[in-house]
């Protein structure tokens, strides 16, 4: 039988507030556990929640992103359940009423094509705080520092049906967050995670199958991983003539497993109930037009003017403009190089690469954007080759200094005397007579490939300071004379 994927994803995203949602706690990450949390993320008796309005104004900045209904009345409820790390025994949260109702966002992938997810809505909760199991040698500690972290939690509809479209969605509402600077995106340090909910049915059924729900999944990767995992294991579990629970699931990265976790519960075991220490947030239409004026260039619109502005590939243009820092980092080395093409190719190429490398945000990157751009400028007078300039950028990356501190201090000039330049080819030539047999005996039509053998010489023997568009020249017409 042909099976269909069906996937919905709920996305935690953390609210970048200085203080939680609640509380005038700080909401800083890598403190000492339990040193961030007052007496009402402890919900102490007699403490009462203050609500943050910074975290619905930063909801409604999503909710207009996304192009969804913003919620004029929103309420506040309480989820009730018992965790060792939520010390009220309840999450507050909004079910009926939330701030940011129905929208949508659209999505690409190569496999599918464009695809347009529809958004159910998203709300305001508090997160709870964290189980500790490492170093508690049959024990488990509790840390509260994160009790009461504003979260938005945004719940598509069941649009996507490849794990491709699931991480790619994942990927947008990430770069929608962290362009809009609602959240610093940092999917290590848990500010964005996923649950997954995954079901499969019969090719061409419009019944939903029975979902599981994969917890706290904080990658990209592993979104792909662990839907891919948990679609093989449901349909061997069908057509062995088992049946799927309804449970909430594990990925296990390592093993690349899901495992069983808890039985799923529906919305009425939680007994939500309107929280009486919380009036209803209304907002008017002023207040909502304000927020919108504070919108910064969304992903897809940036996209558009990159393609239209600088001739970018839809491809470049979209890597470029995905993320909010490198997309103005992009934009800075374009002012200084004037030169798109060149820019793009080094930030995705080179600067990309480092970063990789050492796992390194474009924030942290030590070489600035006037650094880079400058650089460039050299490889676009002919200053430096475009070898010579990765060997500048090495400098940079390491010691930091201008293109020209660096070309000046290590001689790095591009040789364009023809005089010099000839008297380096004449030996190249004069040192590799088997290469210039085969040059000569070659047919005139297949020579042209030969000169990259005689181009390496002479730019090795230069110590890559050759110009390459000369040298190119003047190697095929002295190349070519041996041949008449």
């Amino acid at each position: 039988m042909e099976w269909e994927t069906v996937i919905g994803l709920e996305i935690h995203v953390q609210l970048a507030t200085n203080t939680k949602i609640f509380s005038g706690a700080s909401t800083a990450f890598g403190a000492e556990p339990n040193t961030q949390a007052c007496a009402v993320d402890l919900a102490l008796p007699g403490t009462l929640p203050v609500f943050n309005e910074g975290a619905q104004r930063m909801a409604i900045m999503f909710g207009l992103a996304i192009n969804a209904e913003i919620g004029k009345r929103a309420v506040f409820e309480r989820k009730n359940y018992f965790y060792p790390d939520l010390p009220k025994g309840y999450q507050t949260t909004q079910l009926e009423a939330p701030v940011v109702g129905a929208g949508y966002v659209d999505i690409e992938t190569e496999e599918s094509g464009p695809r347009r997810v529809r958004i159910h809505h998203a709300h305001l909760e508090e997160d709870a705080g964290k189980s500790l199991h490492e170093d508690f040698h049959g024990q488990s500690g509790i840390d509260l520092n994160r009790a009461g972290t504003p979260l938005v939690e945004i719940v598509s509809e069941p649009d996507m049906r490849t794990s491709k479209e699931a991480a790619e969605y994942a990927r947008k509402i990430h770069a929608i967050v962290t362009t809009l600077g609602i959240c610093d995106g940092n999917m290590a340090e848990g500010s964005m995670r996923c649950d997954c909910n995954v079901s499969i049915r019969p090719k061409g059924s419009e019944t939903l199958g029975t979902r599981t729900e994969l917890k706290n999944i904080n990658s990209f990767r592993f979104i792909e991983r662990a839907i891919d995992t948990e679609v093989a294991r449901q349909i061997d579990l069908i057509e062995d003539g088992g049946k799927v629970v309804q449970e909430t699931r594990l990925y296990d990265p390592d093993k690349n497993e899901t495992r069983s976790l808890r039985s799923k519960e529906d919305a009425n075991d939680y007994r939500y109930f309107p929280c009486p220490d919380l009036l209803p947030v209304v907002v008017d239409d002023a207040y909502v037009e304000a927020i919108r004026a504070t919108l910064p260039e969304l992903p897809d619109a940036r996209k558009a003017r990159f393609v239209s502005e600088y001739g970018l590939s839809e491809y470049d243009a979209g890597v470029l403009s995905a993320y909010r820092s490198q997309a103005d980092y992009f934009e800075e080395v374009v002012k200084v190089c004037e030169d798109a093409k060149l820019a793009a190719n080094w930030v995705m190429g080179e600067l990309a690469k480092n970063l990789n490398a050492e796992d390194l945000t474009i924030e942290q990157c030590p070489v600035t954007a006037e650094q880079l751009g400058g650089t460039l400028v050299r490889i676009k007078d002919n200053t430096i080759s475009g070898n010579i300039a990765k060997k500048v950028f090495e400098i940079q990356w390491k010691d930091g200094g201008t293109a020209d501190e660096i070309i000046e201090a290590q001689g790095m000039k591009q040789v364009t005397d023809t005089g010099a330049l000839e008297s380096i080819i004449d030996d190249v030539i004069a040192s590799c007579t088997p290469q210039v047999d085969q040059y000569k005996a070659a047919e005139p039509d297949k020579r042209g490939k030969m000169i990259g053998f005689f181009m390496g010489q002479v730019m090795k023997a230069s110590g890559g300071k050759a110009n390459p568009g000369a040298v190119t020249g003047m190697l095929k017409q002295k190349l070519d004379a041996l041949c008449d």
